[in-house]
């Protein structure tokens, strides 16, 4: 049976702006969650410019999300000398083209701890086309939560992966990056 590439609900969409509900874990091996969880899976897969989706961006208001191995990737081509980094968005697109990529998934998550120190930089969101700002987060996030089989887990997210991390969190408690840019970046 195929898995269903979900639609990506667009702002001003109301379940955008609801916070998200608990999963109980005896939810988590449900058929209707682990549906759920490979059609995000392979509706990220067919985003181009994604790396993180949460539950409320395909309409389910649930604490869930999951986060791209490609985060990971952008963090550590983002260390290279600038002179390595010439060149990389052409990299990054062939990369792109022929990497599965795997996913970290993320049911009712809590932070445990987070880094004093913020970065500022670009974001945008699959749910708000078009636009990017720049935006403030920490550098450092410490994560607990129950991955896709029910069990415990603690991530550590730094620099780009830790935003993303804030980012999907943010749209379990429906906020979206738009209403905390700090500038806003022209679009093409």
């Amino acid at each position: 049976m195929p898995i269903d590439i979900l639609p990506i609900v667009k702002n001003p969409t109301k379940v955008l702006r609801r916070r998200a509900e608990a999963i109980r874990a005896d939810e988590i091996a449900t058929p209707k969650i682990q549906r759920l969880i490979k059609a995000m899976k392979a509706t990220l897969a067919e985003t181009p410019d994604g790396v993180g989706l949460a539950a409320s961006q395909v309409g389910e208001t649930l604490r869930l999300f999951i986060v791209s191995a490609e985060a990971d990737q952008i963090n550590k081509s983002d260390e290279q000398p600038d002179k390595e980094k010439e060149g990389r968005a052409d990299e990054r697109a062939e990369i792109r083209e022929k990497r599965t990529w795997t996913y970290d998934v993320y049911i009712n998550p809590v932070v445990l701890k987070q880094a004093r120190k913020k970065i500022s930089d670009a974001e945008g969101c699959l749910s708000v086309p078009g636009k990017f700002g720049i935006v403030r987060r920490v550098e450092k996030i410490t994560v607990e939560a129950l991955d896709e089989a029910g069990k415990k887990v603690t991530k550590v997210g730094t620099r780009f992966v830790a935003r993303v991390i804030q980012h999907e969190l943010d749209h379990l408690d429906g906020v979206l990056f738009i209403d905390k840019v700090d500038q806003w970046l022209d679009t093409p």
